[in-house]
């Protein structure tokens, strides 16, 4: 019998308001004082004064990193080890998309790890010995799922290529999902975040590693994201409370079982051409699903029922597989995710070489079908223009 591990938040928090919760845990852990990592424009745009106005009224100490960029660096991260160190931080408050969250995870283990200080070292599965500095993750965005994963992934400026950190140890400690923090995102981040949640829950649903319980999560987080994506990139506020769960949802599955080849086509492409992760994940979806199609069993038939495609067991598995296929182009399309990844900067030279670094990428073998570097090349060069 096969062995099936799933790892969680300690806790977590969901509704509108839920950030007041925060006090009451640092209270509950006795923390002493926070670093709270973030960037300069959710500093700017007030979406991290509303943390900060609980701590002040609380009297609770705090650093403030804020230089993260998307794409975080090897450097971003090292500086960020630097800053928690001189404020004496004894937790992290994260507040963000995937980028600040995922340096934070890396700035905790390190911290509590200084044997990984140089940071490329913690690529993979590692088995670091201490858990993380403690975390409290609050997501501004409705996709990325990086408060409730074990995942983190950062940038090597260096050798133009994205690095997966799989520790079990990085996990958040707290997440906070508040769809209040989250109502401030633009449409284009909105779609390009939901539709990279899209993709987890499709890609850990159909990955090799997936069971009873991951596609349980994952389903729900299809007909969740599939249903409200539209309205949320509109700005619909309970759309953008659902899409909170949805993502969550997602994450909380593909964490524990991994994902596929749509994210390892994705990272190079915002390692050699910063593209952000979201779009780069949107622009590839339908065609990896379609080139997945002949390895799902009966996995897309299910996608299209609960993306709403009405009598899917009267369809051929053909048909289904199709329908599933052209729901998500159709989504992909309505919130204005680029089809084709030229208008992402991508170049005819650099196929070959992306393509060797998409087939090394740590999530490329858990993809239901196999892929060679000839025919991830083909893949990308079909979505030329």
């Amino acid at each position: 019998m096969t062995i099936h591990r799933m790892i969680l938040n300690e806790t977590a928090y969901f509704g509108k308001g839920a950030i007041k919760e925060i006090v009451n845990e640092i209270n509950k852990r006795q923390f002493k004082k926070a670093l709270i990592v973030t960037d300069k424009e959710l500093i700017k745009n007030g979406v991290v004064t509303k943390v900060i106005n609980l701590l002040t009224a609380e009297k609770m100490p705090y650093a403030i990193y804020d230089e993260i960029v998307p794409n975080p660096t090897i450097r971003d991260v090292q500086n960020g080890v630097e800053s928690c160190r001189d404020a004496k931080a004894d937790y992290i408050i994260a507040i963000g998309g995937g980028s600040p969250i995922d340096t934070a995870k890396a700035i905790g283990v390190i911290i509590n790890n200084p044997e990984f200080s140089d940071v490329i070292s913690l690529e993979g599965e590692v088995q670091t010995k201490t858990p993380s500095l403690p975390i409290l993750a609050i997501p501004t965005t409705s996709g990325t799922a990086a408060e409730v994963t074990i995942n983190y992934v950062i940038t090597d400026e260096n050798n133009h290529r994205k690095f997966v950190c799989v520790d079990p140890h990085d996990i958040p400690l707290v997440a906070f999902i508040d769809s209040d923090m989250m109502i401030g995102m633009p449409k284009a981040l909105c779609a390009a975040t939901g539709m990279d949640a899209l993709t987890h829950a499709i890609e850990g649903y159909v990955t090799k590693g997936a069971w009873e319980m991951t596609d349980m999560l994952h389903l729900k987080a299809i007909e969740i994201i599939s249903h409200v994506l539209r309205d949320s990139v509109a700005g619909d506020e309970q759309a953008r409370e659902k899409m909170a769960l949805g993502q969550y949802l997602a994450g909380m599955g593909f964490s524990n079982v991994g994902l596929g080849l749509v994210h390892g086509m994705a990272h190079p492409l915002s390692a050699w051409y910063n593209v952000p992760h979201g779009v780069a994940c949107a622009s590839l979806l339908p065609t990896v699903m379609a080139y997945n199609q002949d390895a799902t069993g009966e996995k897309y038939r299910e996608i299209a029922k609960y993306m709403g495609i009405e009598n899917t067991e009267q369809l051929s598995i053909e048909e289904a597989r199709s329908a599933a296929v052209e729901a998500v182009q159709q989504l992909s399309t309505d919130v204005g995710i680029p089809q084709t990844i030229s208008a992402l900067g991508v170049k005819e030279q650099d196929l070959a070489a992306i393509a060797e670094d998409a087939h090394k990428d740590v999530c490329t073998p858990g993809n239901p079908r196999s892929a060679t570097v000839e025919e991830i090349t083909e893949l990308y060069r079909s979505l030329l223009a």
